[in-house]
Order: C-alpha cells, then sequence, then structure tokens
C-alpha cells in the first residue's frame, strides 16, 4: 500500500439535478453521463485516483444516482488482499438530519461519519463532472511540503471563462491571499495574476479553482462541524473563510482540463477527442481512464468512409460517411446513412433479429439509425430509435426548443433517451 494510500481518502461529488445538461440528465446524475462512446463522466475522476495510488475513494450520490450506483457496482473491483474501495455514499435521512445534501460542503459533512472508523491523514475532495488527467500524488506532496491546511487545485483561464469561476490571487510562495466567486467582468482587471509565459501569451491571465481541494483531516471536520456548522458551499462559503484564518496554497496545474457544465462545453470536449492530436489523451499506458469491461465484439464497417472518428466495440454500421464524430457502443448504423460532428451515445442492448424483421414488417424504426440519414451538430442519447430518410440538422442558426423527442441548445441538437424518430423526420 502507497503511502498516499495510507494517508488520503477521497471524495467524488456526484453532482446536483444538472439542468444546464438536460436533457442528458433527465434519467441520470451528471456523472453517469456517458463520455467517448464508452465512459462515463465519473471514471474520470476514479481513474485519476488510481492511477495515483489512490484507491479509498467515496462516490457522493443524490439525484437520479441508479445508474451511477449501477456502474460503479458493476466496475470497480479491488482485490481481496487490497484496502481499497469505490464506495457510494447515498444521501440519506437519520435522526439528527432528515434533509437532503444542500450543497458541496453539506454533502461531505453528512458524509464525514462514515470516515470516522478510518485512519488517514488528509481528504481529496473532487468533482465527478470534470474532463482532465491529474497525478493527485504531486499535489499532495506540495500540500505536504508547504504545511497548509488547505491546497486548492487551480488553472490558468482568460477574460470569457472567468466569471464562471472562482477566481483568486497568490504571492510568490503560493500561498493564496484572495478569492473572489464568479466575479463580473468589469472586475477581472483586479484580478491578473503571473500564470507564466505560456499562459499569459494564450490570455490567460487569472488563477481559476478547479474544485479540486486537498484539506488536512482535522481542520475539514472543524470547518464543517463547528466553525461553518450550517455552510451549504465550499466555493461560496468555506473556501473564502478558509483563505482568510489558514495557509492557503494554490497549486497550479497547466494541463487540458474543462468541466462538463452545459450542453456546448460537453459535445465541445467529445468532439476534440477525435482530433489527430487530442487535448484529452484517451491513449496514455500510464493514465488509464478505467469503465465497466463489456464483453463485447469488435466493431464491424462495411463501405464507409470514416475520418476523424472514435467507433466503440460492438457496432455495426452500414454508413456512407462518418467524420469528426464519436460513435458509441452497440451502435446500428444503416446504409447510405452520412454522420457529421455528432455524438452517437449508442445503445444499452442489441434487439434480435426477429425484433428487427418485425418492426419492419410494421414500418416502425429499430433501434439505432436507419438508412439514408443526415446526422449533423447533434447528440443522439443512448437506445434512440431513428427511422429511415430522417435529417437532423444542428447550427448555430438554430433557436432553443424543448420538443418531447428533443431539445435544441446552443445549436446542438440533443434527441433524448429513447426517443422514437418516425421515417422521415426532419428536425
Amino acid at each position: 500500500m502507497s503511502v498516499y494510500t495510507k494517508e488520503t481518502v477521497s471524495i467524488i461529488l456526484g453532482g446536483g439535478a444538472g439542468s444546464r445538461l438536460s436533457p442528458l440528465t433527465a434519467s441520470r446524475s451528471k456523472p453517469a453521463v456517458p463520455i467517448a462512446g464508452k465512459y462515463r463522466l465519473v471514471d474520470i475522476p476514479i481513474s485519476n485516483c488510481i492511477n495515483s495510488n489512490l484507491n479509498r475513494i467515496f462516490v457522493l450520490t443524490q439525484f437520479n444516482s441508479a445508474s451511477l450506483n449501477q456502474h460503479i457496482k458493476n466496475t470497480y473491483h479491488f482485490s481481496a488482499f487490497s484496502s481499497g474501495f469505490v464506495d457510494i455514499l447515498a444521501a440519506e435521512q437519520t435522526p439528527d438530519n432528515p434533509g437532503w445534501f444542500q450543497g458541496t460542503a453539506d454533502a461531505v459533512r453528512q458524509s464525514l461519519r462514515h470516515l470516522d472508523k478510518m485512519d488517514f491523514e488528509y481528504v481529496l475532495i473532487l468533482s465527478g463532472d470534470q474532463l482532465y488527467q491529474m497525478d493527485f500524488s504531486k499535489m499532495i506532496d506540495e500540500h505536504k511540503k508547504s504545511g497548509a491546511a488547505l491546497t486548492i487545485a487551480t488553472i490558468p483561464v482568460g477574460d470569457r471563462e472567468a466569471p464562471e469561476f472562482g477566481i483568486l490571487k497568490s504571492n510568490e510562495e503560493n500561498v493564496i491571499t484572495s478569492f473572489i466567486e464568479k466575479p463580473n467582468k468589469e472586475l477581472l482587471p483586479n484580478w491578473i495574476s503571473d500564470t507564466g509565459a505560456a499562459m499569459q501569451d494564450q490570455g490567460r491571465n487569472y488563477l481559476a479553482s478547479m474544485g479540486i481541494y486537498v484539506f488536512n483531516k482535522e481542520i475539514l471536520y472543524q470547518l464543517l462541524n463547528q466553525v461553518h456548522p450550517n455552510a451549504t458551499d465550499f466555493g461560496k462559503e468555506i473556501i473564502p473563510d478558509s483563505i482568510a484564518n489558514y495557509k492557503v496554497i494554490s497549486y497550479q496545474y497547466d494541463g487540458y482540463w474543462t468541466d462538463i457544465g452545459n450542453i456546448y462545453s460537453f459535445f465541445e470536449a467529445n468532439i476534440a477527442l477525435t482530433d489527430d492530436i487530442p487535448p484529452f489523451n484517451l491513449f496514455d499506458n500510464a493514465q488509464t481512464v478505467y469503465t465497466r469491461a463489456r464483453m463485447l465484439p469488435p466493431a464491424k464497417i462495411s463501405g464507409t468512409i470514416i475520418n476523424k472518428a472514435l467507433v466503440a466495440e460492438g457496432c455495426i454500421i452500414h454508413a456512407a460517411a462518418i467524420a469528426k464524430s464519436v460513435i458509441g457502443i452497440r451502435s446500428r448504423i444503416g446504409k447510405d446513412t452520412v454522420i457529421n460532428n455528432a455524438y452517437v451515445m449508442g445503445c444499452d442492448y442489441y434487439e434480435t433479429i426477429e425484433q428487427i424483421i418485425d418492426k419492419k414488417s410494421k414500418d416502425q424504426p429499430t433501434i439505432g439509425i436507419g438508412e439514408r440519414c443526415v446526422i449533423e451538430d447533434a447528440i443522439i442519447d443512448k437506445n434512440c430509435s431513428i427511422g429511415n430518410d430522417v435529417v437532423i440538422r444542428g447550427g448555430a442558426h438554430r433557436e432553443k426548443v424543448d420538443h418531447p423527442l428533443y431539445t435544441i441548445k446552443d445549436g446542438i441538437v440533443v434527441v433524448k433517451k429513447g426517443a422514437i424518430i418516425p421515417n422521415g423526420y426532419i428536425i
């Protein structure tokens, strides 16, 4: 067992209702949303922990948590000779606390009693809906060397992103001296930091909190139970007070990181994976992204021109062309269909030959995407049945729409999970 395993417990926050990512979060929590065709968002922080030799992990859940619970139960099994685990801590009513989680800080506070029996010095707190690859052991080392009560992972951001984050300033020793949550644009000139020449050349002049924290155990317990027993949020309440009263340091991260906060950022993060050299590297031996091991056959592709695409296992594809797209597990795509700049999430199961024949005899769409379809600037959620000759086109000109079968947000058409789109339908 590594020193980090023995000293640190990791807590991954399952997130709130995830309304900005709706309709993808209509029946699942944000960390359970499929990403890159075969993973779930929660696989990212869990994999980062495992790759950092941190294998005592709690995932706090509340909203739409059934599929997330099932995924974690089916995926993360450690050896009988290991002390490692990935455990779900669901919001629960108790005699002394009859309410649900009220925010990030409240969720951790309500869960501390499950940690009491464990031996640890540090608590690593993570978000369940971010895409990045990070060695947390380096951050923990810096935390220990500095003698800080709290270390906050930070990333340089530009003018456009800064108002969406907590922005901070630090001195030469990386000690954080001031913090502001989601500043208005007119305040930004006062919050410029020395982020280094490379970051400044990209216009990334502000240090933003990544929502990744290392706390000393005693300090965390004090803050949540004694100093701020009614505080609900880390960013708005716990962090500003900690900076004023304790030594808090910034750990600057300069790799790729994106917060999957809305449909546009989710879509862009997935499509970016199709680049020749993507910003997030799924092919890194040292930073494996773990997920459920499915016993699926290889993808089968017939007569399709594919350019810059990820195609997951278990697919059966007869499309004419697929470009700049992610095709998820068990996807079936019919002849002469063209898919461009789209994320097709795939399916949880296959229809049998008998079911397919029966549906075709009734002129009903089968699971997957039919023949002669055009799909562009779109997300097709799981288990959709899209008929023949269907056209689904997003674009910057498209206005916001919420329809029983689909939603249009940020110019992206999102076909809802399990939707049945009849033959010839145009979106």
